[in-house]
């Protein structure tokens, strides 16, 4: 995959009739309303195509990113008895330390088969799960009862949140333009930021476990429940994108990007217009020779949602010259996030 791109709607080549643009965000930021609409387009088509872009020139300082990576890699090496007492409850409150084994990401709509898929491949990964301050009912699970660095952790963890709630804003309004809706359009319905918050740590893991286990990946394949995913990570490798074909193609991490990704919940609302991708992450695709281990990842993502009393349906333009009409009935949007995640645990 090339990972130079200069103009707003390049892309980073793939094979497998896959292409996965690399956008300038700074445009959306411009004056210029020929500028926000070129990069609009390139975004919504971005979608439509394949559901995965990257986005670079972030309003977000790499010393933050650089340092929401180091507290998160220090809270994965707390004892585990700590870890443990933030343990995640229940898919409504969707707070707290996930545990190796615990979640099976997966596309199955089964509680029963994704229970069958997390005995014979369960993820190799552990979790730690931040929502939006002030939900009563449902606190975050700071560690900042054990020391002052989790004291750090948890101020620096609320400000990244709220950085990534105004991207989210940021671009909900380049969809809503490259579809010829109002810039604002989807202001209101994304303004609480009932998003996610996930720290995720890949433990290393010897070849030979693949080796044996020719089913075993870190995250098994699924696709995302919300609006959009912005997608933080290290430079490892392992993530792949499932093509028009059926086959799996690598996600290339290029350094100063973020990969966002439209979820289930954007695609229902567009109907399907937008499209939302499967995706997995595996071993990586290249290591050292004679190196029998693969060593650890780690990545942040921002799982972006509506509001969570938002009723999801076709919205106008999606659906009226649709031979099927509106593909899928209303839904609430905290009701069908609490379900699929109830699958998944």
């Amino acid at each position: 995959m090339a990972p130079v791109a200069t103009t707003p709607n390049a892309a980073a080549s793939t094979p497998q009739n896959l292409a996965i643009p690399l956008i300038d965000f700074h445009t959306l930021l411009s004056t210029s309303a020929s500028a926000k609409a070129e990069t609009s387009k390139a975004i919504l088509s971005a979608f439509e195509e394949d559901g995965f872009l990257y986005l670079k020139n972030l309003p977000i300082a790499p010393t933050t990113l650089s340092k929401v990576f180091s507290y998160s890699k220090r809270f994965f090496e707390r004892e585990q008895w700590q870890k443990d007492s933030l343990a995640w409850t229940t898919p409504s409150s969707n707070r707290g330390y996930v545990a190796r084994g615990r979640e099976k990401t997966s596309s199955n709509l089964s509680r029963e088969e994704v229970q069958k898929e997390k005995s014979s491949n369960p993820d190799l990964k552990e979790s730690f799960e931040i929502g939006r301050e002030g939900v009563e009912g449902h606190p975050n699970r700071w560690p900042h009862i054990f020391d002052l660095e989790g004291a750090y952790f948890s101020k620096t963890m609320q400000e990244f949140f709220l950085e990534c709630k105004e991207m989210h804003r940021l671009i909900m309004s380049a969809i809503a333009m490259g579809m010829g809706l109002d810039e604002h359009y989807f202001d209101e319905i994304v303004s609480k930021g009932d998003n996610n918050l996930r720290l995720l740590h890949y433990p290393s893991v010897k070849k030979e476990v693949f080796e044996k286990n020719k089913g075993q990946v870190r995250a098994g394949a699924h696709s995302d429940y919300g609006s959009i995913t912005l997608l933080f990570q290290d430079m490892r490798g392992g993530l792949q994108v499932q093509t028009s074909a059926g086959g799996w193609l690598d996600v290339t991490p290029i350094e100063g990007t973020v990969v966002v990704n439209a979820g289930d919940l954007l695609s229902r609302w567009t109907n399907d217009l937008i499209k939302s991708t499967k995706h997995r992450v595996v071993e990586p695709p290249v290591s050292e020779e004679g190196v029998d281990e693969y060593p650890a990842r780690y990545s942040v993502v921002y799982f972006c949602n509506p509001d969570y009393d938002t009723w999801i349906e076709a919205l106008p333009g999606t659906w009226e010259n649709d031979k099927y009409g509106k593909k899928y009935e209303g839904i609430n949007c905290g009701d069908y996030l609490v379900q699929r995640l109830s699958v998944t645990y």
